[in-house]
């Protein structure tokens, strides 16, 4: 194997070892009352939705700048580079989204 692999495992093995003792608190010790919200969980969860919808906007001009330096070098393929654009912006603004799922879920749930 390789030097590349070994390390990889060994590491890999080591954060597996020390991910252990978060699992072994008791029933006993588990909180049963809801906990409040952090302040932090709002303020952090606001940031990350202004940075997902920062770099889907990022994201969506520069599809569509490369689309339209497309469709200007091959106007031949206008339908293909549109059918790709929209799939590339459909999975873009999922990811911006899917942010907003987890923002919800972790203020909310």
């Amino acid at each position: 194997m390789g030097r590349k692999l070994v390390f990889a495992m060994l590491l890999g093995l080591l954060l597996l070892s020390l991910t252990a003792p978060l699992f072994a608190q008791g029933e006993a010790g588990a909180a049963t009352a809801k906990a409040p919200k952090s302040q932090w969980l709002v303020l952090t969860s606001g940031f990350a939705m202004a940075i997902a919808a920062a770099g889907c906007g990022i994201a969506q001009s520069r599809a569509l700048a490369g689309a339209c330096l497309g469709v200007s070098r091959n106007p031949a393929a206008t339908d293909t580079i549109r059918i790709f654009v929209f799939i590339g912006l459909a999975f873009i603004e999922f990811l911006a989204l899917l942010t907003f799922v987890i923002v919800i879920l972790l203020n909310y749930v």
